[in-house]
This record gives C-alpha cells, sequence and structure tokens, in this order.
C-alpha cells in the first residue's frame, strides 16, 4: 500500500513535460522532510528556485500523510517544475525515516537535507556545495554554534537551553566532535550516505547525530556558520515527545546500537510504568487492600499509562486513535492479561516481610513487562 502511494506520487512529478531532462542531470538533491508545511512548501521553492541559479538541483518533499495537505500542495508544483517531487508517507512517521527516504531516492552525487519550515537559510546551500565539490569533505554542517554562527530568534530560551545540554550530551557519549550536532541543515556525498544507510534507525528526529555516530569518525566534516530563522508559519514539532526520542537515540548509540531505539523507548516507558506500579501499590496497601488485591490493581494502573505513553511515544508512526485506541487499550489489556498472572504470582512468591513489599512488586512488574513488550509489538501495535 505505502508503496504503491509513494510510485503514484512521483509519477505525478515525472509526467510533467520535460521531467527527464532534470531528473537526470541533477547535481544537488534538496531532501524537505514535512508535516503540516502547505504554506511554507511554494515559498521555500520559490526560494531555492532564485537561491540556486546555475546548479542543476531537485527538490525532494518527504511528507508523512500531513492533513493539511503539504503533499498535495507540492504535487501541484511538480506538475509545473520537474524539479520537484513528492514521496508520500502512509503508515510511517518521524524525521529520520523520512530523510532516509528522501536520501536513498536521489540519484545526485550531492544531498542536502533541511527544514521546510523556512528556518533554514537556503542562501547557504551554494556554499556548502562548493566544499563538497572540492573533495575535502565527505560531509558539511550548517552550524548555529561555530564563530559566526547564531540561534536568532528561531529558539525559544528555554528550548536553546535544551539544546546545548543536548549538544553537550552528544559530544560527551558517543565522542562526536561537531559543535551543532542537533543541527537539522546539512549536506552529504551521497554515496557515503548510502554507505551509512543501513546502521541509520528509521525512528527519531536527529538524523545528522545519527549519521555521525554511525560513521564512527570515518567522515570529513566542515562546518560552516549559519543563523537560525524564525518560523513564519506552522507550528514546531519539537516537544516533550521528541526530547525522549533524542535521549533514546543517545543510548542505543551509546549501546553500540544492539537494541533499537524502539526497544529503549519501550524501555523507558516501562521505567515511568514500574513508578507508577509502586505508587499504586502503595497507595492500594495503606488502603487496606490484601497484597494480591494491591498487587493486581496497581498492574492494571501501570498498564493503563504504559497504554497511552506507548502510543504516543514508542509507537507515534502507528499511533491508534479514536475508536482504534480504546480498542488497542482493550486488546493491550487481554494480551498482557498473562503477564499480569506472572506478575503476581512471581511478587507473591517473594512478598514475605511487608518491609520488603517493593522488592516484591518491582519483580513481579519486570515479570510482567517482559510479555507486554511481545505482546504489543505483534498484536497492539501491528504493522496494518
Amino acid at each position: 500500500m505505502d508503496s504503491a502511494v509513494n510510485m503514484a506520487d512521483e509519477d505525478a512529478a515525472t509526467t510533467a513535460p520535460g521531467a527527464g531532462l532534470h531528473r537526470h542531470s541533477a547535481e544537488l538533491s534538496i531532501v524537505l522532510p514535512s508535516f503540516n508545511e502547505a504554506e511554507n512548501i511554494p515559498i521555500l521553492i520559490g526560494l531555492l528556485d532564485k537561491t540556486l541559479t546555475g546548479i542543476a538541483w531537485e527538490a525532494i518533499v518527504v511528507d508523512d500523510n500531513s492533513p493539511d495537505g503539504t503533499a498535495g500542495v507540492a504535487r501541484d508544483i511538480a506538475l509545473k517544475d520537474a524539479r520537484v517531487r513528492v514521496i508520500r508517507r502512509i503508515g510511517r512517521r518521524g524525521l529520520s525515516g523520512a530523510c532516509t527516504e528522501g536520501v536513498l531516492s536521489s540519484s545526485a552525487p550531492f544531498v542536502a537535507v533541511m527544514d521546510a519550515d523556512l528556518q533554514h537559510d537556503e542562501t547557504m546551500l551554494p556554499k556548502m556545495l562548493a566544499e563538497l565539490k572540492s573533495g575535502a569533505f565527505d560531509l558539511v554542517v550548517a552550524s548555529r554554534k561555530v564563530e559566526g554562527g547564531d540561534m536568532g530568534s528561531g529558539l525559544s530560551s528555554i528550548r536553546t537551553f535544551g539544546s546545548n545540554i543536548a549538544n553537550g550530551l552528544a559530544q560527551r557519549l558517543l565522542n562526536v566532535t561537531l559543535q551543532d550536532p542537533m543541527s537539522g541543515f546539512f549536506m552529504v556525498r551521497r554515496d557515503r550516505a548510502e554507505e551509512l544507510a543501513p546502521k541509520l534507525s528509521p525512528q527519531g528526529f536527529k538524523i545528522l547525530l545519527d549519521l555521525v555516530s554511525s560513521a564512527a569518525g570515518s567522515l570529513r566534516i566542515k562546518e560552516l556558520p549559519f543563523t537560525f530563522r524564525k518560523r513564519q508559519h506552522g507550528e514546531s514539532k519539537l516537544d516533550t515527545l521528541v526530547t525522549l526520542d533524542y535521549f533514546g537515540l543517545l543510548l542505543a548509540k551509546y549501546f553500540g546500537d544492539v537494541v533499537s531505539v524502539r526497544f529503549l523507548m519501550f524501555g523507558l516507558v516501562g521505567a515511568s510504568g514500574l513508578l507508577v506500579h509502586l505508587v499504586a501499590l502503595r497507595a492500594f496497601l495503606l488502603s487496606d487492600v490484601s497484597f494480591n488485591g494491591a498487587q493486581t490493581a496497581a498492574s492494571f494502573v501501570a498498564m493503563t499509562s504504559n497504554f497511552f505513553l506507548n502510543n504516543q511515544l514508542t509507537y507515534r508512526d502507528r499511533r491508534l486513535t479514536g475508536l482504534g485506541a480504546l480498542v488497542g487499550l482493550l486488546t493491550f489489556y487481554a494480551v498482557c492479561s498473562v503477564g499480569v498472572l506472572a506478575n503476581v504470582g512471581v511478587a507473591n512468591l517473594i512478598y514475605a516481610d511487608p518491609a520488603y513489599w517493593w522488592v516484591a512488586g518491582t519483580a513481579g512488574a519486570v515479570m510482567g513487562a517482559v510479555w507486554n513488550y511481545a505482546a504489543s509489538s505483534a498484536l497492539t501495535w501491528r504493522k496494518s
């Protein structure tokens, strides 16, 4: 279904007069991941046309099925301008995955990734291309952190503070030497990107950090200063969930990609569920509920919390809404009932002294979590 939709959208672009003329001679591809950017796409394409005079370029709009019709707007442009292509993704979400798909769909020797929200300065593109064409570098990053670069008015003071912390963590945990590993504006040699693509996570929002850490120091990198501009239309996609995604990526890369980002996200949600479980358990025990009853009730409280957090974060690309969310919750209860039985059984075996209620509760919750992950991946949030 997804591939058929994607092919249909790309076909719309290739049927434009003269499509082949530009398609095969493009020197630079600009990947524009988008979600609800219908107002910004026409402006950005106009700016690219003005800025890239004399350069054979193409723009690849990778849209995650935006409800505001971004894909349709971009497709209308593509019908008139063969340099524009559209990939509409259905059933898949996430900036990193969109960027990777866009890069891999390009045949140009150089590929740029930039936001579609007009916060990235398109006049940087010719400078970045010149650096790559010199042959001295594999990757050029538009940086807000090197001398001459500036956060400008693109981020609030709180988000700037958070960005600085995120940069520091990436540099220390992953030994990344980039001054601005959180930048979403860069240009790379396509052959190097293709080489690293199998190592990249389809989840997450920081494709540059993933790319550089996966390369393990093999990329020749140049950072150029730029000023981050203020968003003109639409709303920022950055939120608390994106922050958790970022920490999941850091952990995955720190442990050498032994476990997936999704598994780590599920683990982080599970850790919060453990806290919820223990708080609920204590509350029920203080209410003179028997331990078995309290443990069972606390398990369902934690399951409910885990379901909604996982639906928003871990499985955001398969997020259940409306009636589907209700059915999903009931399914989650059903498939996890075996986990609850294991939870209560193990905890009851361990529980002997009221002073060690938390040991018994933790052991039971861990046992239940093993089943919950397997069941939720296979049944509750199964791929459609």
